[in-house]
């Protein structure tokens, strides 16, 4: 018994020493160790945080940075709160949260943004196009619930990752990994459309070093963790430690000294943008050249294709330069590049919020106002009409080009849609428009470059308005009075507005319907001529409204405007006056021809002189030397039949002559257009013209139904398919027309055998008297030569 009581008053005091105590000190005690342990949960926190402030930097506003911001918070306390629960709980916990937290952010988004549809609806869309729309949106990325929903989960999962690792396993640094992590993305989806985030940088390393440096809890109760070792050991485990310790120290200092130069050779270097490798919203090819829809529009005038209603304080009552002399002009696109063939938009769309980007305008015209809510009915594809320049859409979620201020909703138009859009007209002041000069350089090199290959009538002709004219707004009303002048404009005018159609346009015989044409052609000859006269011009389609009411096919129109120093984009108006009666052009101008025609001077010839005639002997033999009537028609049927050989023979030479010109001839895009008119040829041979104003597939679906038809008229059955190697074919012409310069000499060679082919089977197929005119026939030499 008395050896036991030292034993028991040994060990209360012991603990009566470990025990906090219930007063003041002890409460402090407390307070020291709960600051101790919030020094991490702080530090993932704001490390997760400037993630947010980085990214934020190019969005509109700070609402995608206080969503990242909570985040961040909640992610980190709900690993600190869950603490003392199992491991394999905490994640489903979490994850309940972040659900709460990204739906409560995508409807505060949705709402900032006045986007329709549910929350469902909403979500469901943001999951789906989240990335790609983050990578496309135009800077400043409004926050919508698309461009909101990744940083936001990336952000919770980066706070919870940390805070599982430096909490739960007390591994710290392995614990700012997520953030880093984040940060560093951050900094690359931001690139160079922001300035260099250096305090942003320097203040995440300042935290994360505080974060290592604060202590996090209580110090040993024995002090020195070696001094209860022997000696010998003791003396082993310092020297451990002081080696450990000095090697960390070189190898730092060793990676400071090979890696400091190059990162900071990097400081200054602009750094890679992610949105090169995205994709952005593209466009069918009526929207990438909707001037080829006005002839289309025009044969259906009465068609419904939106509703208008204007409002607002500074909504005009009347345009006084609108050529329709109503309202404003609705501008669905703007062209601005040409190749020679087809005028196109040329855009890069970017996915855009409700508030697009704000240009200066122009220094010498007045900004109007321009409110209107518009509702879709019949009109088709992607782009959105608008008054030029929108600034504000709502109701819709669309892609925006800047350089030509280009609206597209890119899920497409559907009946029943409506916007309403907000924008900003400029009006000139045209009191400067007759001085005013026009800018040149790369700046406006676009809209200024003349394709090859234009016509030699055209450059005269732009050559001849431009002599009188030196001043650029004089140029350009000369264009504009030439035009309205000698053309008039009808509604069955086929489209068109390559350098040829131009030309037929132009110069065309009106007998032979020439100097006619639709909006479409004055618009681009006008634009093409004042290229060819120095002036940077463009093509702009739209619509002209009163302002209220529908909007109808008939009140589709394509229009040129031409830039001028001071005053922004000036349109014109190409097209004839109703009461004027057009005339014809060669009253003012006369294409001369290339080469000069042959001397009409006709050649001296000598007078014929009188000769006797021969008197016969009566009752005579008739005279001799003279010849016999059967040898006259011998030889002159020889003759005939001499000379038809002859010109049989030559057109048959100059067919084929024509069609290795067609099929081996120039580049591959040259080649393929060659084996195209063998076929054309063929079908009209067969009995089968194709117009001008046809689409290549349909050019192939007529050539299918040809052949079918010539089967079964010659007794084979008939075999109409959807797919022929006559489809491969028009495939390939569209890609010469529209992607200039990609053909390659494989395709060259596939078009010249479907084309061979094709007509082979054809020509088989007709009477034996109609194929051995087939081969001889000068109608494919004659349409050859235009």
């Amino acid at each position: 018994m008395g050896r036991g009581t030292p034993v028991v008053t040994g060990i209360a005091p012991q603990r009566a020493a470990q025990e906090p105590a219930a007063d003041g000190p002890g409460r402090a005690g407390r307070v020291v160790r709960a600051l101790r342990a919030a020094v991490v949960p702080l530090t993932l926190i704001a490390l997760v945080a400037l993630a947010g402030v980085v990214l934020g930097r190019v969005y509109a506003g700070d609402l995608l940075t206080r969503l990242v911001i909570g985040a961040a918070v909640g992610s980190v306390l709900v690993s600190v709160a869950t603490r003392r629960l199992p491991s394999w709980l905490v994640a489903p916990v979490s994850m309940a949260a972040l659900a709460g937290w990204t739906l409560w952010s995508l409807r505060l988004a949705a709402a900032r943004a006045d986007l329709p549809g549910s929350l469902l609806e909403v979500s469901a869309d943001a999951a789906r196009n989240g990335i790609p729309r983050l990578l496309t949106a135009m800077i400043p990325v409004e926050p919508t619930p698309d461009t909101v929903l990744v940083p936001v989960v990336a952000a919770w999962l980066a706070g919870l990752a940390g805070a599982e690792v430096a909490l739960r396993t007390g591994r710290v640094l392995l614990g700012y990994l997520p953030a880093a992590g984040l940060y560093a993305a951050a900094l690359y989806v931001v690139g160079p459309n922001a300035e260099p985030a250096i305090g942003a940088t320097v203040a995440f390393v300042a935290v994360a070093a505080v974060g290592l440096a604060a202590p996090t809890g209580s110090p040993p109760a024995g002090g020195d963790p070696a001094a209860g070792l022997a000696p010998g050991v003791r003396a082993a485990v310092r020297l451990r430690l002081a080696v450990s310790a000095a090697l960390g120290v070189v190898l730092v200092i060793g990676l400071v000294a090979l890696l400091g130069p190059v990162v900071a050779g990097q400081v200054d270097g602009r750094p890679v943008d992610p949105r090169r490798y995205v994709e952005p919203p593209q466009v069918q090819t009526l929207d990438e050249n909707p001037l080829i829809r006005i002839s289309g529009w025009a044969l259906h005038p009465e068609q419904k294709l939106l509703d208008v209603s204007t409002s607002g304080t500074t909504a005009p009552a009347g345009d006084a330069d609108d050529p329709k002399t109503a309202g404003v002009r609705i501008r669905l696109a703007v062209l601005s590049d040409y190749d020679g063939i087809t005028w196109r938009v040329g855009a890069t769309y970017r996915n855009a919020g409700r508030i697009l980007p704000a240009t200066a305008p122009a220094r010498d015209s007045t900004v109007q106002t321009v409110q209107q809510q518009i509702t879709v009915a019949e009109l088709t594809g992607r782009l959105l009409p608008a008054v030029a320049t929108p600034r504000e859409v709502s109701g819709a979620r669309v892609a925006y080009d800047p350089a030509t201020g280009t609206l597209i909703r890119p899920e497409g138009l559907t009946p029943g849609l409506r916007y309403e859009v907000t924008s900003v007209r400029e009006r000139p002041d045209t009191n400067l428009l007759a001085t005013a000069n026009v800018p040149a350089g790369e700046e406006v090199a676009r809209v200024l470059r003349v394709a090859d290959g234009v016509p030699d009538p055209l450059r005269r002709l732009a050559t001849q308005l431009a002599e009188d004219n030196g001043a650029p707004y004089a140029r350009a009303a000369a264009i504009e009075q030439f035009l309205a002048e000698h053309y008039r404009v009808v509604a069955d005018a086929p489209s068109g507005h390559a350098y040829p159609n131009l030309a037929f346009f132009l110069f065309g015989p009106r007998n032979g319907g020439g100097q006619r044409g639709t909006s479409e052609q004055f618009a681009a000859a006008f634009a093409v001529l004042g290229r060819l006269s120095g002036l940077p011009t463009r093509v702009v389609v739209g619509f002209s409204s009163g302002g209220q009411g529908p909007v109808r096919a008939g009140d589709a129109y394509a229009w040129p405007e031409v830039l001028f120093d001071g005053l922004g984009w000036v349109a014109f108006d190409p097209l004839p006056r109703p009461e004027n009666e057009p005339r014809p052009v060669e009253e003012d101008f006369r294409p001369t021809p290339e080469d000069p025609p042959p001397s009409e001077v006709p050649a001296p010839t000598a007078e014929p002189t009188a000769s006797p005639e021969p008197v016969a002997a009566p009752d005579g033999p008739p005279a001799s030397g003279g010849v016999s009537t059967p040898v006259l028609v011998a030889g002159g049927s020889g003759s005939l039949l001499l000379v038809v050989g002859a010109l049989l023979l030559t057109l048959l030479a100059m067919r084929r002559s024509l069609t290795r010109r067609r099929l081996a001839g120039g580049d591959p895009g040259q080649r393929i257009a060659g084996a195209w008119r063998e076929v054309t040829d063929a079908l009209r041979l067969a009995g089968r013209p194709v117009g001008d104003d046809l689409a290549a597939t349909e050019v192939a679906g007529r050539a299918r139904q040809a052949l079918a038809d010539a089967r079964h008229t010659a007794g084979s059955p008939p075999q109409v398919t959807t797919d022929s190697p006559v489809d491969e074919l028009a495939t390939l012409l569209n890609q010469v027309g529209f992607a200039p310069g990609t053909a390659t000499a494989d395709q060259a060679a596939r078009a010249a055998e479907v084309a061979t082919d094709y007509v082979t089977t054809l020509r088989a197929a007709r009477p034996w008297w109609r194929r051995l005119l087939w081969s001889v026939h000068p109608a494919p030499l004659r349409r050859a030569r235009r």
